[in-house]
């Protein structure tokens, strides 16, 4: 990772010597001009590829940001094939539903349950006798083990092979952090079973973060949650914090399948089991004392982590290409900013952007005296935010500049608020209120229907602070006109929906809105 970052930093420098090094004769133009005619003159740009680096100067009589325009200045080779894999990618990254199928599998496990036989006893067998002999987990056969993977094997493929898409992505992230710990390289499917790979995952009682950790655990181990930020919800920071919590537990139990059960259910209940067991340590005789969670969990752990290894032979064709990880850097923010602004000088997708940068709530990330937050990007979007940086952060004050309301002070959250229904509140109202889903609604609260009652009490883990989350005052409106400085993103805010949805919605239309254009809604 060190010597690929500097490899960027040498190309970059090789590039400011080459400018550095063109004649005093080249004629150079300053002109300064809005984000919109920016926009304009980057597509004008696009067709005619000039090679050469052009600074104007102007004076508008709207809000002035200044622009330079380098071009190619990312100095990077374009693969489009491999731009259409990680679309496919990142197309599964941002559909992800898998929680609550991981969640509901190993929790309402049920051993008594016939499930259809798919691997034959012999041969599942051997397999988890190959893998025994590589791991130093305690992988053995027995019933509850089978029925879970002949489960999932049954009626889990679309499901499954998703997974194995997201995995390409986050292993090596995980990989790296668990050896630099000294941590069972297979311990990454452990963030499988606990979130299904879904950074923003948050659990009925509020474990946060594709490690799910809790608020108090999560501060203990070092991740910071405020108004703005849950550092929970960072895949690598909340990865170094697994890996201390997970290494604090092999300490005490000397046992890496005692260390699942413990992350899972606490050191407390494992300590109970082995008591009421009579002094047990074998995972599966401490079994009947655990917790129904936890008695599920190390199964379901066993279960992926002999799903992944025998993936080919049961015919799994996950969506994958050449290259192990999307290829990203990270940049120190200087000022406060919106994901949304980077994205719109990035021209990245807004999903791309929040997808890179999971951990802040409110998708604006915050400057504060003592802390260092960073923006992540793929390689070539960060290059062109560096190009124009002060430009995005101009561009940026002046958004903020316009709003009506402050914006909130950064306060540490809470990690859950308790909403008393209302007349004419409805779930899909509330959850886009508090900016989370509505499957999540109903699993918190125990919820088996969509109806509600007047006074009802519903425990929510808010994503942001509500009285930041633009509600539309329109939501039965059915097409939107589009205006000038309207785009998929703010418009798909006003109504309550998504990107994804307006472009579903309007295929004809995803590539240039222009004012007067009708968009469906719904």
């Amino acid at each position: 990772m060190r010597s690929r970052i500097l490899g960027i930093c040498l190309s970059i420098i090789g590039m400011v010597i080459l400018h550095a090094q063109q004649p005093d004769s080249v004629a150079v133009k300053r002109k300064v001009f809005t984000y919109e005619e920016y926009k304009q003159k980057q597509s004008v740009k696009d067709s005619l590829k000039t090679d050469s680096l052009k600074v104007e100067s102007t004076t508008v009589t709207n809000t002035v940001i200044p622009i330079l325009e380098i071009e190619d200045g990312s100095g990077l080779k374009e693969y489009p094939e491999v731009d259409e894999f990680d679309e496919n990618l990142l197309e599964e990254l941002y559909n992800n539903d898998l929680y609550d199928y991981m969640y509901d599998d190993f929790v309402n496990l049920d051993d008594a349950a016939i499930v259809e036989q798919v691997v034959p006893t012999d041969t599942l067998k051997a397999r988890l006798k190959r893998i025994n002999a590589t791991t130093p987990f305690n992988i053995e056969y027995n019933p509850i083990l089978e029925k879970l993977i002949n489960k999932k094997l049954s009626y889990r493929r679309v499901y499954l092979e998703r997974l194995m898409t997201l995995s390409d992505y986050y292993f090596p992230m995980f990989e790296e952090q668990l050896d630099q710990y000294d941590i069972p390289l297979e311990m990454k499917y452990l963030a499988v079973v606990e979130s299904a790979l879904d950074a923003k995952a948050k659990s009925r009682v509020g474990a946060t973060g594709m490690w799910q950790f809790m608020f108090a655990t999560g501060r203990n181990y070092g991740l910071e949650v405020n108004s703005y930020v849950d550092e929970r919800m960072d895949p690598e920071k909340a990865t170094v914090a697994a890996c201390k919590f997970l290494r604090s537990l092999y300490n005490i139990y000397g046992d890496w399948d005692l260390a699942l059960a413990a992350y899972n259910s606490g050191p407390g209940n494992v300590n109970k089991a082995i008591r009421r067991s009579g002094g047990y340590r074998n995972y599966w005789n401490l079994r009947p004392y655990l917790p129904r969670e936890t008695a599920g969990y190390v199964p379901a752990f066993q279960a992926m982590l002999y799903l992944f290894t025998y993936a080919s032979e049961h015919g799994f064709k996950p969506l994958q290409n050449e290259h192990r990880s999307i290829v990203t850097d990270s940049v120190q923010v200087k000022k406060m900013i919106a994901l949304e602004h980077v994205a719109q000088f990035t021209d990245q997708d807004i999903e791309v952007v929040q997808f890179h940068n999971p951990s802040y709530k409110l998708d604006l990330i915050p400057v504060v005296e003592g802390r260092k937050y960073y923006l992540r990007l793929p390689l070539k979007a960060m290059s062109k935010f560096v190009s124009n940086e002060d430009s995005v952060y101009a561009f940026a004050k002046a958004e903020f500049d316009k709003r009506e309301k402050p914006l909130p002070e950064l306060l540490k959250a809470e990690s859950r608020v308790v909403y008393r229904v209302k007349s004419g509140d409805y779930l899909g109202k509330i959850a886009n209120k508090y900016g989370v889903s509505v499957s999540k609604l109903k699993r918190w609260n125990n919820l088996r229907s969509s109806k509600l009652r007047i006074g009802q009490k519903l425990y929510i883990h808010p994503r942001r602070p509500v009285a930041t989350i633009p509600v539309s005052q329109n939501n039965t409106s059915t097409t939107h006109k589009v205006k000038s400085g309207d785009s998929f993103w703010t418009i798909a805010r006003k109504y309550g929906t998504s990107v994804r949805n307006l472009k579903k919605l309007n295929p004809d239309k995803t590539e240039n809105l222009k004012p007067g254009m009708v968009l469906k809604l719904k």
